[in-house]
């Protein structure tokens, strides 16, 4: 009986791989796919995706009950311990929000954020991810404080969007971090994003790739075929979308009533906690099957789902 040949699809190009943490930090390894998410029979998959969890420097007003009932007692105890559960919980990597230098929510300066990571360094030793609160003035005034502060601990800090990407990449190239480039839900922005980073002669193997995400039920099927896009488009040889992809299905699948209300819902919705992890779980195994190659979560049990899916999907012997 001859042989069952199975097809396979080559591809020309490749992921680039960026490496976080190190120097005295354990070090995460994301990206160098040569072929598309979990199709291990058609290229190499070097290195599982990575979660990182979300801590924030003040404790959150308007995350989901579930959230608070899980978080209340590390929050109320401070960023270190916040993020030494974090980890107590299965993440590869913390994800810091400096909340509190959103002018609503204390207008906190530099000198705040660099003592805020300074707390999260000294408490765990995963690579790490800051985030300023979202407002680009803002952003460039604390991210270049931390940058300064912690010039070769090869830091992950956005966002890094088109009103400041110069402020953000100039303070990256200068002290060894790496760029979030944050765009809307759009492959074309997503790639001038890039070019202009790359312009500014930021290597490639520096930069994380955020398209923006929705949450199931609000923007997920739009977001998949934007990173389903990226992704063959990197494969296919273009090296301004291959970078790794960084989404939040956290923030996302957690901000909606589907995962905050538990009262005037359908009975049929079921419990609230149920429902909120479910959400955010879905969310986020539908972006591993995107491409994604860092998701940065929120409630433990979520997070042990997605790694029991990762650890799966990365099996080869089917």
């Amino acid at each position: 009986m001859p042989a069952i040949l199975v097809p396979t699809e080559k591809w020309a190009g490749k992921v680039r791989e960026v490496t976080l943490g190190g120097d005295s930090r354990k070090k995460v390894v994301v990206g160098g796919e040569t072929t598309l998410p979990f199709l291990h029979f058609d290229g190499v998959i070097p290195h599982a995706p990575a979660i990182a969890i979300d801590v924030e420097d003040v404790a959150p007003q308007n995350w989901s009950p579930v959230l608070g009932a899980v978080w209340g007692d590390v929050m109320r105890e401070g960023l270190a311990a916040w993020a030494r559960k974090a980890v107590e919980a299965g993440a590869d990597m913390v994800a810091l929000t400096l909340r509190s230098a959103d002018p609503d929510m204390g207008n906190t300066g530099p000198a705040e954020a660099v003592e805020a990571v300074k707390k999260v360094l000294a408490a765990v030793d995963v690579p790490l991810i800051v985030y300023g609160p979202g407002i680009a003035a803002k952003d460039n005034e604390v991210l270049v404080a931390v940058s300064d502060a912690f010039a070769g601990k090869r830091l992950a800090l956005g966002l890094c969007e088109d009103k400041n990407y110069r402020t953000i990449v100039a303070t990256c190239m200068a002290n060894g971090h790496i760029v979030i480039a944050n765009s809307p839900i759009d492959i074309n922005l997503a790639k001038q994003l890039n070019i202009l980073i790359t312009d500014m002669d930021m290597p490639g193997d520096r930069i994380l790739m955020d398209p923006t995400t929705g949450a199931l039920g609000y923007g997920l099927e739009y977001t998949y075929s934007v990173m389903e896009r990226l992704r063959v488009a990197a494969l296919l040889g273009d090296s301004m979308t291959a970078m790794p992809m960084i989404l939040n299905p956290g923030r996302e699948g957690w901000r909606f009533k589907e995962a905050k209300t538990r009262d005037g819902v359908p009975t049929q919705w079921g419990d609230l906690e149920g429902r909120g992890i479910a959400w955010e779980t879905t969310t986020a195994i539908a972006q591993l099957q995107a491409g994604a190659d860092i998701l940065v979560m929120r409630h433990p049990k979520a997070v042990g789902l997605v790694k029991r899916a990762i650890a799966s999907l990365m099996a080869t012997n089917y």
